[in-house]
């Protein structure tokens, strides 16, 4: 973001990126516009993990977006010394991993570096997350179910995504299922579930930051083996919302709540 300033402190928002340019703005930018609101005496960074991304962005539109490590060296030249580091990645997987390894190789370039925790990764967590997401979808039909699209990873941090499954049916949800594209719960798991709770219609929401490619056409698209087909074949009536996870405002203050733990020491 900013190449000068200064501002000696830092909070760099590491998301995994999108190169939709429509759900970027309401999500990874609001976001960002969020925390820079904020903490207006920190100067606000943006880093990227998915290099296949960033490097689409910047053959098709020319745009630089920066790695982690680009923009921890872009912070150092920029003077700053203290670092917050906050991811928008929903799990605590493979690219946070990434994220922390990266960040944590410039400790001697800095004051001192924290790290904020991504979306998921306490009880309250889960709680505030489930909430926002029952107060996003409101009221359904008789004999409607929300079936959330999360991405889902071979990591083993994949279990949060089956404990939220099920904390929201315990949470008095049964008509909540989340599932994932490249994990589990799986779309065959859930279409057993859907079939013994006899409903007739589904809503699919994407469960990821950002209502980007596996939104558009692992879930929503008309493609054969999209979520929305499968499900439509099994007879069930599809309705679709395209809305990512970082465009909702219970989600974008649980980071900024996660930024304040860091800097707590919590």
């Amino acid at each position: 973001m900013p190449a000068e300033t200064k501002k000696r402190n830092a909070i760099l928002v590491v998301s995994f990126g999108t190169s939709y340019e429509d759900t970027r703005k309401k999500t990874i930018d609001a976001i960002e516009e969020r925390i820079a609101r904020a903490y207006p005496e920190w100067t606000v960074y943006r880093a990227w993990t998915s290099r296949m991304i960033i490097k689409k962005i910047r053959n098709r539109d020319g745009l630089h977006i920066d790695t982690v490590t680009e923009a921890m060296e872009r912070m150092a030249k920029d003077g700053i010394r203290q670092v917050v580091v906050q991811p928008t990645h929903v799990i605590n997987g493979i690219e946070n991993e990434q994220m922390i390894r990266d960040a944590l190789a410039f400790e001697e370039r800095f004051e001192k570096i924290v790290i904020g925790a991504p979306l998921l990764t306490s009880d309250e967590d889960s709680v505030r997350v489930i909430r926002t997401l029952a107060e996003e979808t409101g009221p359904l039909s008789q004999g409607e179910a929300v079936v959330f699209m999360g991405h889902g990873t071979t990591h083993y941090a994949n279990t949060v995504y089956a404990a939220l499954d099920y904390r929201m049916k315990d949470m008095g949800y049964p008509n909540f299922f989340l599932g994932t594209v490249e994990a589990y719960p799986s779309l065959p798991a859930l279409k057993r579930r859907l079939r013994e709770g006899g409903y007739r219609s589904v809503l699919l929401c994407p469960f990821m930051i950002v209502a980007g490619d596996h939104a558009r056409h692992d879930m929503a698209s008309g493609e054969e083996d999209s979520w929305k087909c499968q499900l439509e074949e099994e007879g069930y009536e599809i309705r679709c919302r395209m809305k990512g996870l970082g465009e909702y405002r219970g989600i974008q203050e649980l980071f900024l709540d996660h930024i304040a733990d860091a800097l707590k020491g919590n």
